[in-house]
């Protein structure tokens, strides 16, 4: 059954491109990952939403995941009420369009 994830993030001014950029070669980084996109949401404000082949790919993909995060962690702003710097959920799908 695929599964999805899908992160919410606010780029800190200028940093627009480094955000963006760090995500060109997520497709070899994260193994198991299907498709994704990321989704400008407002003014410095992205949504990425990632299809995976299953939940157990997706989970075994976070250390990938958080290297990627890691690689442009200081052009992110906090999201606030303790949510750090990403507000993530991730789940199988349960229904879909036939």
């Amino acid at each position: 059954m695929p599964a999805f994830n899908v992160v919410r993030f606010r780029v800190r001014p200028g940093h627009d491109q480094q955000f963006l950029d760090a995500h060109k070669s997520i497709a070899e980084a994260w193994p198991g990952l299907v498709h994704a996109n990321i989704i400008k949401t407002g003014d410095r404000s992205y949504c990425l939403v990632a299809e995976w082949q299953d939940m157990e790919a997706c989970i075994k993909a976070r250390p990938n995941m958080i290297a990627t995060l890691n690689s442009f962690r200081d052009a992110l702003e906090d999201l606030g009420g303790s949510l750090g710097v990403t507000d993530a959920v991730a789940g199988p799908v349960v229904q879909a369009p036939k």
